[in-house]
């Protein structure tokens, strides 16, 4: 065996005894001057950064998405000018309401977050397990989260305080229901699908703009878990998905989803019963079918969680020339919110850590910062603003995107008026065949254990706007437990 590094401090200083504290004798105190022990306890404090407010338990891996079909009509992105394309990615999957300790195998919706490593910089797309969300207007995202997170006073997850807000909130109602069901307890991160959920933009090199959707389809199958199996699982292990995914991917069992959207003409927004741009809402397959992208596939495992995955940063407002965003008031929203979180949280160049930092050059003005530990990005210390004389990097009138139409006039929009919130939950719950039923009304009487009457009362109104059987069945699940 050939001889070992020797270990140094952080400085570089060579080790010579990492078992002992230098101390005053035996019996003696220890010494100030032991900087090594004094190094490693000051780090120690400081190994953990602040954990993300949501989805702060995740999952992840690296792999390829590979283009299988010319979609250059609807947009000029690079990434799709070429069949058999493959561009590198990270993923991260994540519960959305536990802690970083929290189980894995709760019911919860999934986050699916996707970072692609382009040729013309980094496209992020941060979707859910789920078409849906649970509201449509992002001033109210603190206060639902809020509801998801702990009571103030107990320090203890509050169902009373979840059904008041969604009794409240109809818009809710959808997503409720894909959460009460039995796509709400996935048995793997392998084995869901993955939604950008939000409308976002194609445009073409011609300046004509699609709306668009994206879809993630596993190749794994469908599998779910009962309350029962996943309180079974949870006793065995608290970490299941870290467990099934990175032994998948180790053991060679590469995990690959097929990636489809649906694309939507602009002219086509306001043809629909359905607002194409609203967080609650799917378009329906026969209005705009599914249309191949490519497959998506995850092959290699990170070397270090925390480096690669608890510091992997995921923001909408990572897009790329021909990929652009939607009037969707959510997306518009989580545009600021997410970079900023984490600006916040892993600091000012968050994007130049390794996970996070694109493959393709890079050339920006921003100056200083805490741990700018980067050369002048610009290459040409004496370009540090712009315009400039000194031929540094300039702006590129050719990738400028084509106007949003957009009409209205700025007002606070009551988002609830004119819009039908039953219809869809509706379609969704006769899709079900009874079995499936069955555990959704279960399901549902589980997760109001313990809620006041009246809020109960008044989310059976939804359920029954929704559809009669609906709001019965769960009716007789709740009577049951009396």
């Amino acid at each position: 065996m050939s001889k070992p590094k020797t270990m140094t401090t952080t400085a570089g200083a060579p080790i010579a005894d990492n078992q002992n504290s230098l101390t005053a004798g035996a019996r003696g105190p220890v010494l100030m001057q032991d900087y090594q022990l004094i190094e490693k306890l000051a780090h120690q404090n400081r190994e953990r950064i602040a954990e993300r407010v949501v989805h702060a338990k995740g999952w992840g891996a690296y792999g390829t998405l590979t283009i299988t079909n010319d979609l250059s009509k609807y947009s000029s992105a690079d990434i799709f000018a070429q069949v058999g394309k493959k561009i590198d990615m990270l993923a991260r999957f994540s519960t959305v309401a536990g802690e970083a300790g929290a189980a894995d195998n709760e019911r919860d919706v999934r986050g699916f977050a996707l970072k692609f490593y382009t040729d013309q910089g980094n496209w992020d797309l941060v979707g859910n397990n789920t078409p849906v969300f649970f509201i449509r207007d992002p001033l109210k995202f603190p206060d639902f989260i809020h509801t998801q997170k702990r009571h103030p006073r107990s320090n203890l997850r509050s169902p009373t305080a979840m059904w008041d807000f969604w009794s409240l909130s109809p818009e809710s109602l959808h997503q409720v229901t894909i959460l009460m069901s039995d796509r709400g307890c996935p048995t793997t991160p392998m084995q869901m699908n993955g939604y950008g959920s939000h409308t976002y933009s194609f445009y073409n090199k011609a300046g004509e703009r699609y709306w668009v959707k994206f879809h993630f389809k596993t190749q794994q199958g469908h599998a779910h878990l009962t309350n029962a199996e996943a309180a079974e699982k949870i006793g065995q292990t608290r970490e299941g998905y870290q467990e099934a995914l990175f032994g998948a991917i180790e053991n060679g069992q590469f995990p690959k989803w097929n990636v489809k959207v649906q694309i939507m003409p602009e002219a086509d927004a306001d043809k629909h019963w359905y607002n194409p741009f609203d967080l609650t809402k799917v378009w329906p397959h026969g209005d705009y079918p599914l249309i191949d992208l490519g497959v998506m596939e995850l092959n290699r495992n990170p070397d270090n969680y925390f480096a690669e995955i608890e510091q992997a940063a995921f923001s909408p407002s990572n897009v790329v020339p021909g990929i652009g965003f939607s009037p969707d008031k959510m997306l518009q929203a989580r545009i600021f919110s997410y970079a900023d979180a984490h600006r916040h949280r892993l600091g000012t160049h968050y994007e130049a850590l390794p996970v996070n930092a694109p493959k393709c050059p890079v050339h920006h003005y921003h100056k200083d910062g805490a741990m700018r530990f980067f050369r002048n990005d610009t290459g040409n210390p004496d370009a540090y603003y712009e315009p400039n004389s000194v031929n540094g990097p300039a702006e590129a009138p050719e990738f400028r995107e084509p106007p949003l139409r957009i009409d209205g006039d700025a007002d606070r929009y009551n988002h609830r008026d004119g819009n039908d919130d039953y219809k869809q939950p509706g379609d969704l719950f006769r899709l079900m065949n009874a079995e499936q039923q069955g555990r959704l009304f279960e399901n549902l009487a589980d997760a109001m254990e313990g809620v006041p009457q009246e809020i109960i009362d008044r989310q059976l109104v939804h359920f029954d706007a929704a559809d009669p059987a609906y709001g019965a069945g769960v009716r007789a699940a709740l009577a049951a437990r009396k």
